[in-house]
């Protein structure tokens, strides 16, 4: 029964997706433009350009090795980076009620900086590059980590603490087995938010001079060379990575969580 009705939920999605697809096929092909390609085109100039390549590499053609793995490489990067150091921190300041509240005007300052205007001040400390890149990428996407695994081990049941005071379990005994299983569905909450910012600023920082490659600087060099199915190709692939990857995180939610809770 569950399967059943899991399939039809899967295959409403997919009909829908397909259904606007179809209509932007037949609207591009009726009111032709230059600057919205039909989505058939770009499908197929975005097999040409990145995944025509042999079998032994991945399919994966010189330009996808290039622009597309450099920014995975980035993206991982730093948005690992951001969750270890904001579980780390987020738990660390939720097991103190003081440390929290004296420090929270300061992570809510921190979190509402837009990640531009922090561009000039990466620029001046690291120059351009990856440094400055992943250093952008960390300072934004590790507060939706670092706020939300806070709250989560500030909402550890207090009963909970006190059995583990009365059986003298040792500080890491208390963080393995209490607080981080306690905090584990705000930490996905923040993961998810924060996997979304590393993929926009990754995007953003290649943008910026003084890059050489990744998907961002190949939407760059495509707007000034005017070749806009490379746009739009490179559009469509940052869709596509955000919806795998978004799906592989609530894959590893839904297993360490359970079945039951929502995705």
């Amino acid at each position: 029964m569950r399967g059943g009705k899991a399939a039809r939920s899967a295959l409403l999605r997919w009909g829908v997706l397909a259904a606007a697809i179809g209509a932007w096929q037949i609207a591009t092909r009726t009111h032709t433009s230059v600057y919205f390609p039909p989505p058939s085109e770009i499908a197929r100039h975005t097999h040409n350009l990145w995944f025509s390549g042999p079998p032994t590499h991945a399919f994966l053609t010189p330009d996808a090795t290039e622009n597309i793995l450099p920014s995975l490489a980035r993206m991982t990067t730093g948005f690992a980076l951001a969750a270890a150091a904001g579980i780390a921190l987020g738990t660390a300041l939720g097991r103190s009620r003081r440390a929290y509240a004296l420090c929270n005007p300061v992570l809510q300052f921190a979190r509402a900086v837009p990640p531009p205007a922090l561009v000039p001040v990466f620029v001046v400390i690291f120059d351009f590059g990856t440094q400055m890149q992943l250093a952008s990428i960390v300072f934004s996407a590790v507060w939706p980590v670092l706020i939300n695994t806070a709250e989560g081990a500030r909402n550890t049941d207090p009963l909970r603490i006190d059995v583990a005071a009365v059986l003298r379990l040792t500080t890491a005994e208390r963080l393995w087995l209490l607080f981080l299983p306690s905090a584990l569905p705000r930490i996905f909450a923040g993961l998810r938010l924060s996997l979304s910012l590393s993929l926009i600023l990754m995007v953003f920082s290649e943008l910026l001079p003084g890059t050489a490659n990744g998907i961002g600087f190949t939407l760059t060099d495509a707007q000034s060379r005017s070749d806009l199915l490379t746009v739009w190709a490179a559009l469509v692939l940052l869709g596509a990575l955000g919806y795998v990857l978004n799906t592989g995180l609530l894959a590893v939610e839904k297993r360490l969580l359970g079945k039951g809770r929502p995705a």
